[in-house]
């Protein structure tokens, strides 16, 4: 089995690109960036990221991961966030197959950041219930089992109460608009992991996202049951998941 993948990471503000050894999560190559193209349509999409990887200059052997903001089963995008409603339905899956001429596994990208921190970073000795969240534009989330993934929950959008889609409540992004305090925003999230405790009583939360970086200023004024940590691979982590699920399906 290769020890290396390509990992690519679907926003919709920008996609990143990186050569990862999958061993470790380190990445073996510098981290690419280039903006989503407006419209974030399929086709156009593709070709940024086909542009990427030429740019990475890869083997052409190494298999790609890439990840993206919507719901994935058996390849095919069921959702869109913050791209093109093309995405609903289409066989994405094929289609970067056939664009980058390579193998490619994709998945939903919170399931990517929650897979390089159960692998690689804060995860790597949980048991039982653990859930990631990604606090950014919106809320993505990763539930895992004994360390294996149950895909595709999107939890930032329960609705909670009165609350309805609860990321417009509380994502990072909600915080930044209204201009909310660190200690504002940590009592709007605890309505989340509360419920989150209820219905699912995890052993374990991890926090990611960029604003991880800062968690220092707000997951201590956070109260939980279970302990709250925050992640450790930050904005590599879609990259280095993307990257590990694609060497363990298509090896």
């Amino acid at each position: 089995m290769l020890s290396n993948a390509i990992g690519i990471d679907v926003g919709g503000t920008g996609i990143k690109a990186a050569i990862v050894d999958i061993r470790t999560g380190e990445l073996l190559s510098e981290r690419l960036r280039v903006e989503t193209p407006a419209g974030g349509e399929p086709n156009d999409i593709a070709a940024a990221c086909n542009g990427l990887i030429e740019q990475l200059a890869a083997p052409s052997n190494l298999t790609v991961g890439l990840c993206f903001p919507a719901v994935v089963t058996h390849g095919i995008t069921r959702s869109a966030a913050n791209v093109s409603d093309a995405w609903i339905g289409l066989k994405a899956q094929k289609l970067f197959t056939k664009a980058l001429g390579r193998k490619t596994h994709v998945l939903n990208d919170a399931d990517a950041a929650g897979v390089a921190e159960m692998k690689f970073g804060a995860g790597r000795k949980a048991k039982g219930v653990t859930i990631m969240t990604t606090l950014g534009t919106g809320i993505g989330s990763a539930l895992f089992l004994n360390k294996k993934l149950v895909p595709n929950t999107e939890l930032g959008h329960l609705d909670i109460g009165e609350i309805r889609d609860f990321e417009q409540y509380a994502s990072f992004a909600q915080m930044e608009a209204e201009g909310l305090s660190f200690e504002q925003w940590a009592e709007r999230l605890e309505i989340l992991y509360a419920h989150l405790e209820r219905l699912f009583s995890p052993d374990l939360f991890i926090v990611g996202g960029g604003i991880s970086k800062s968690h220092q200023s707000f997951l201590p004024l956070i109260t939980t049951n279970a302990p709250i940590v925050p992640a450790t691979t930050r904005n590599a982590a879609g990259i280095i998941g993307a990257a590990a699920m694609a060497a363990k399906v298509l090896k």
